[in-house]
């Protein structure tokens, strides 16, 4: 009796292997969330131990996403050095170390200090995690894997968070960071044990490691794209492009909601709407359910339209951008709602219709470049993005603390950024057409069919 055939993709990959390696990488960026997480969930009992305000846990997780932000401009340089396979291993074995010093010796400097180094050390492992997902899926199918990553910060604030709140209230917060750092090293041995590189990856940086350990049928001619000769283009052609621009804007706005979110969403829950502190911690998968829904019907309804021949305008940016737009209108209505619950679930649905946004920006963006620079171009897109990061969470502080009426001042901040969020929409649905800007840079690529 003959088995079933594997379903192959374009390049004659197995699909059932491009979602197995997709996967791993999603168990990476679950550890990667938790860690930007696990400061919002011990937040409190940090700071009633070192008697810090609110614009100090404010200050420090705006240090992180600065930090995030200049370590993303590295992920090129890494991939080109190291590979893709052993750049991962030693960006989790820095996140792991660097949880220990707070560990051993609490202050604020000490808070500051790790957290900044944590934040160095994640900077390039958004854009080599995006590298390594689409060297397994073609251009066309992007959107699906590109949600699925973006879905680990659900997943960890869903199955990851109300653990780490448990474990916190429980044993202290030290023992939070502990057990994330055990995650982080246990991850890297399951990265090494099954890591390759996917056919639409290109030929040369971290294809070299990766090729070294392939097995037989990967030197099947089949499954080489076209892309991988395609020429390098400049990068100021890249990054002077309106989708590019257009897309920083965008996605900046949608990050720093989502920063402000793993910092001070739980502190809002327990200080602002008068939730117990597991409540509080526990409540965090509330936004995430939602934005777990959202984001994997929207992004799939995204791939759905193109491969029906729907513009790539039409389906990555006006579709997510039109969602930013109610979210953010929800977001401006949150100091007008009185009942603790409506609040939750203003704050929680406000946000998460934000979310797709940040995937399918991703994927148009990684449209603008040859495979060879996926790597690079997501580097200094995410870069720029994490700058949201760093204003956001900073700015909140300061709002609480000169509110004095914790609930004030957190619905204040978030009404902000949804006035925000409102306006980079509408700016990103007039400049972002990136058909038009792909031709600019690349008029020669390869068509990469959909089916």
């Amino acid at each position: 009796m003959n088995r079933p055939r594997a379903k192959l993709g374009e390049a004659g990959e197995s699909r059932t292997v491009a979602w197995g390696m997709t996967s791993v990488l999603v168990a990476m960026y679950v550890i990667n969330f938790a860690d930007k997480a696990v400061l919002g969930i011990i937040a409190q009992p940090l700071a009633k131990e070192l008697g810090l305000s609110a614009s100090d846990i404010g200050l420090t997780g705006s240090a992180f996403f600065l930090m995030l932000s200049l370590g993303g401009l590295f992920s090129g340089a890494l991939d080109k050095w190291l590979g893709l396979r052993w750049a991962l291993v030693l960006l989790v074995v820095l996140w792991s170390v660097a949880m220990l010093p707070l560990i051993l010796s609490a202050s604020f400097v000490t808070l500051l200090v790790s957290r900044m180094i944590l934040g160095f050390a994640e900077g390039p492992n958004s854009p080599l995690l995006f590298s390594a997902a689409y060297s397994w899926h073609a251009p066309a199918r992007r959107g699906l894997p590109g949600a699925v990553l973006t879905c680990s910060a659900s997943i960890a604030k869903i199955a990851i968070a109300p653990i780490l709140a448990y474990v916190a209230v429980t044993w202290g917060w030290r023992s939070a960071l502990v057990a994330l750092a055990i995650a982080g090293l246990l991850w890297a041995v399951l990265w090494l044990a099954v890591w390759k590189e996917g056919p639409y990856g290109r030929s040369g940086g971290s294809g070299k490691a990766d090729v070294a350990d392939s097995g037989p049928e990967d030197s099947d001619p089949a499954s080489s794209p076209a892309t991988d000769s395609e020429p390098a283009v400049p990068w100021l052609h890249i990054f002077r492009t309106r989708t590019f621009i257009g897309g920083v804007l965008l996605i900046a706005a949608a990050y720093a909601l989502a920063a402000v979110v793993l910092t001070w969403l739980p502190s809002y829950f327990e200080l602002g709407l008068g939730y117990s502190r597991l409540q509080a911690g526990s409540m965090f998968s509330i936004p995430s359910l939602i934005g777990l829904a959202i984001m994997l019907s929207s992004t799939w309804f995204s791939d759905r339209l193109i491969t029906k021949g729907v513009s790539m305008r039409a389906a990555r940016v006006v579709f997510p951008a039109v969602g930013m737009l109610i979210g953010g209108t929800m977001l401006v209505f949150l100091p007008f709602v009185s009942t603790p619950v409506m609040a939750v679930f203003m704050v929680s649905l406000g946000y998460a219709i934000c979310t797709p946004v940040l995937p399918l920006l991703n994927a148009c963006v990684s449209e603008l470049c040859p495979p060879r620079q996926i790597s690079g171009v997501l580097g200094v897109f995410l870069s720029l993005m994490a700058f949201g990061g760093f204003i956001a969470p900073y700015m909140m502080g300061r709002i609480v603390d000169a509110a004095g009426d914790g609930g004030d001042g957190y619905a204040t901040a978030f009404q902000i950024l949804g006035g925000v969020a409102i306006i980079v929409a509408v700016v990103g649905i007039v400049i972002i057409d990136p058909a038009r800007d792909k031709n600019l840079v690349r008029p020669n690529a390869p068509v990469v069919a959909a089916r």
